[in-house]
């Protein structure tokens, strides 16, 4: 058939364009200011982009127009239709569906579903999940939230191995028979699936993780999270709940056990296998520290992960993913031993650059250079376990956190109070306040002359600029483009 996507380079619908055309499909697309890295994607899968959502493409007559979650009803000022678009399409009473209801009916039946929710996390959890997979020889399907650095793709179909029919992979990295307590999912190919609580559509309120029917769940944290959709925290518990009541009998639910909100979840019923990683009396725990520790299973060491990631986040995502990786029949030591070769997601801690400093440095700063890193981190809690990951990591060496709150819930400011707190661990931090309607000044008031914030990114940099040393790690944190702030501080920084 043909699909024309609506918002196609979200990171979702841009895997979604993905998988379509793989299958076979022919895809077309439209969204704004159509932006990397999706678009890069998209156009060397030779699919079309159109700039903007004009009425005028219902010539293209498809057989089912997919509507992404950034189109809505809404009108501009001047009373004209947002999205003239999807008008069109209800005027015509033309065919129209939403992104996760699409995959549902034409990508996930009749496979194993493996689904990774959780505030924080998903992506990266959701890559490493399936890279243990891939590395037992289980060729999963997948749709991530970016771009996993083993694969270079943010999706996929997979070639529909299980371990009876999958090529042999090497010994150290063979799977085990799948437990005779789950005989029936082990036959069904599997696919992974970052599932995320947003709102699936402007015609469907439900999250979109609803639609996925997975028989392996993942619940990697909970938190209050998209204020724009969401009353309080209870409103997105019941969501999860909403999913917990897919999952089959014969399912798996792996639940972080650090997390109280999650635990008012099951209360409100679970009726599948439940495992349980991260607190010392739960299933699957750490041992050491995060870039190299010991995975202990019912009280009994099983694997150790040896790998380039830091920070107590990641240590946790990855119990999460050997937990779920075990209901399919990966042990925890092959799973680990994968993990070692996990190269993370990009615009995950994704060093940009290591600059060398143009000019005297200072004794022991060697060798002398500023590295650059872009990183998601766009809720006050990612933000902090990012620079804490970096700290482990770089010891005294003086961080730069800029950022810019971009997310639907950080221009709202309902989070604004937890700023500082998120910003504890950097030597200096630098807010990008173009836009917001609160006072990014006063919510960083409390870190006195540590915090700074401008109206413009080109402001920006040259507050950074201003201040930066060699030997500093500046992170740019944001879920957007950021105006380029990476490549004009690298580019200052190289002729300065």
């Amino acid at each position: 058939m043909h699909i024309h996507i609506l918002g196609i380079c979200g990171t979702f619908m841009g895997g979604l364009a993905a998988l379509a055309r793989e299958a076979g499909h022919r895809v077309t697309g439209c969204d704004t200011g159509v932006y990397p890295p999706m678009s890069d994607q998209l156009r060397a899968l030779g699919i079309e982009l159109i700039e903007g959502y004009g009425a005028d493409q219902m010539a293209l007559k498809p057989d089912m127009f997919v509507v992404g979650n950034v189109v809505s009803r809404a009108r501009l000022a001047d009373g004209n239709p947002r999205y003239p678009l999807m008008e069109a399409i209800l005027d015509a009473g033309a065919p129209y569906t939403s992104g996760p209801q699409w995959l549902a009916e034409h990508v996930l039946q009749g496979r194993h579903v493996l689904a990774v929710a959780g505030t924080h996390g998903k992506t990266t959890t959701t890559a490493m999940l399936t890279w243990i997979l891939e590395s037992a020889g289980l060729q999963p399907g997948f749709l991530v939230g970016g771009v996993p650095l083993n694969f270079g793709v943010s999706a996929r179909l997979g070639g529909g191995a299980t371990p009876d029919s999958a090529p042999c992979p090497p010994p150290a990295l063979r799977a085990p028979p799948l437990p005779a307590q789950n005989p029936a999912s082990h036959r069904l190919p599997l696919f992974v699936i970052e599932a995320d609580e947003y709102d699936t559509a402007f015609f469907d309120k439900r999250s979109k993780f609803v639609h996925y029917r997975p028989r392996t769940a993942v619940l990697n944290n909970l938190e209050f999270d998209h204020a724009d959709i969401f009353d309080d925290l209870a409103a997105i518990e019941r969501q999860f709940h909403h999913l917990i009541r897919t999952v089959p009998a014969s399912g798996r639910i792996v639940v972080n056990g650090l997390e109280e909100s999650l635990t008012r979840v099951l209360h409100q019923g679970c009726w599948s296998e439940l495992r349980s990683f991260g607190s010392a009396v739960s299933d699957f725990a750490a041992i050491g520290e995060p870039h190299a520790f010991d995975v202990v299973q019912a009280g009994k060491t099983v694997a150790r992960v040896e790998w380039s990631l830091s920070g107590v986040h990641n240590q946790l995502n990855a119990l999460a993913a050997i937990a779920a990786a075990e209901h399919v029949g990966v042990t925890p030591s092959t799973a680990a031993q994968a993990l070692g070769l996990f190269e993370n997601v990009k615009r995950r801690m994704e060093v940009r650059a290591r600059v060398a400093w143009n000019g005297p440095a200072p004794a022991g700063i060697t060798p002398a250079v500023v590295t650059i890193y872009d990183d998601f981190a766009h809720h006050p809690t990612a933000i902090r376990t990012t620079i804490n990951g970096l700290r482990r990591q770089v010891g005294t060496a003086r961080i730069l956190a800029v950022f810019e709150p971009r997310s639907n819930t950080m221009k709202l400011g309902t989070v604004k109070s937890q700023l500082p707190w998120s910003l504890e661990e950097a030597d200096l931090a630098f807010c990008h306040a173009g836009g917001l309607d609160w006072d990014a000044q006063e919510a960083l008031a409390s870190m006195g002359a540590r915090a700074h914030v401008a109206d413009r990114v080109d402001a920006v940099v040259a507050q950074v600029l201003a201040q930066v040393q060699p030997g500093d790690h500046i992170v740019c944190m944001s879920n957007g483009g950021f105006g380029g702030i990476h490549n004009k501080l690298i580019e200052a920084l190289q002729h300065r």
